[in-house]
């Protein structure tokens, strides 16, 4: 089986990598690949093409090729709530949570994560027209292969831009090396309350998948619940997949990132995150109406997302 993912240099849908590569999956008897398919909407698309069995990714990136969430459904959560973060270049010496500096900057934002971050700014009543906020992809991001977030940390040290909103492990590089500060961080607190559940990073089937094979997707959420479990216990287990997976600094990063994780780690899909994400797609016109938790949920499984 198939497991695509749109980030392969990240932590935020490291669940799912370690899932494959630490063997949950085998002991539930499945043969799963990881397959790099970018960005995200084009992994969905090749979920509803029947090109891979699986998606780990944003869960409102599913609604970019199953509309009205007709088609797919979430099986489990990676991890709970939105997941990327703002950072501007540390010699502006902005504060953090202030929303209101990214006026008149640079701002470096993959497509589909960006809509998180215009969502963010509406809510704090910016308006990236009227305001100057330069919001566009970093030069050379959509290369294939490229993991925005290191790409973005790089472009903000040679100062092709004044900050990025990308995932934690761009974060952390630019961190590290001092040019870059963390501002915004919806799932600390660290922006708009209802940013903090716009989305979530999840495991994504197509209904064919769940009907015809329910032991697969069993499989495959009990295979992510006892990844969960063992990272959030011993989260130096990250290294072995960073090793096999990342360059070799990036890789150095793992442990401690998913040690920051770990609180979040948890596979349940709430009604109250439902809610959130439904409202979110909602205002970026993903969705048109209001949407039952069982349309979006597979919630035949939640028993199992708690059995650790």
């Amino acid at each position: 089986m198939r497991l695509a993912v749109p980030d392969l240099v990240s932590n935020s849908y490291f669940p799912a990598l370690a899932a494959v590569e630490l063997g949950f999956f085998r002991e539930w008897g499945m043969d799963v690949d990881l397959e790099l398919v970018s960005p995200a909407g084009r992994a969905m698309q090749a979920l509803r093409d029947g090109a891979v069995d699986f998606v780990a990714g944003p869960a409102h990136a599913t609604l970019l090729a199953f509309p009205e969430w007709r088609g797919a459904h979430l099986l489990a959560a990676l991890s709970q709530h939105t997941y990327w973060l703002l950072v501007l270049r540390s010699g502006l010496g902005v504060q953090p949570g202030d929303v209101a500096s990214v006026k008149g900057l640079r701002i470096g934002a993959a497509p589909g994560p960006d809509a998180a971050l215009r969502c963010l700014l509406a809510d704090s009543g910016i308006d990236p027209l009227r305001d100057g906020v330069d919001l566009a992809p970093v030069p050379g991001s959509t290369e294939p292969g490229v993991s925005f977030g290191v790409h973005a940390a790089r472009a903000l040290d040679e100062g092709v831009i004044d900050g990025f909103w990308a995932n934690a492990m761009g974060a952390e590089v630019a961190v590290r090396s001092g040019i870059g500060s963390i501002v915004l961080d919806p799932r600390q607190g660290l922006g708009p309350p209802a940013a903090r559940d716009y989305t979530f990073p999840s495991l994504v089937a197509a209904d064919r998948l769940v009907e015809e094979s329910p032991g697969a997707a069993e499989g495959a959420v009990r295979a992510l619940v006892a990844t969960l479990a063992a990272l959030r216990t011993d989260p130096s287990r990250a290294v072995e997949v960073g090793q096999r997976l990342f360059p070799p600094d990036e890789a150095e990063l793992i442990e401690d990132l998913i040690r920051k994780d770990a609180p979040f780690y948890s596979a349940t899909i709430s009604p109250e995150s439902v809610a959130g994400l439904n409202s979110f797609a909602r205002s970026t016109g993903l969705l048109s109406g209001d949407v039952a938790y069982e349309q979006v949920v597979a919630h035949q499984f939640a028993h199992l997302w708690s059995e650790e």
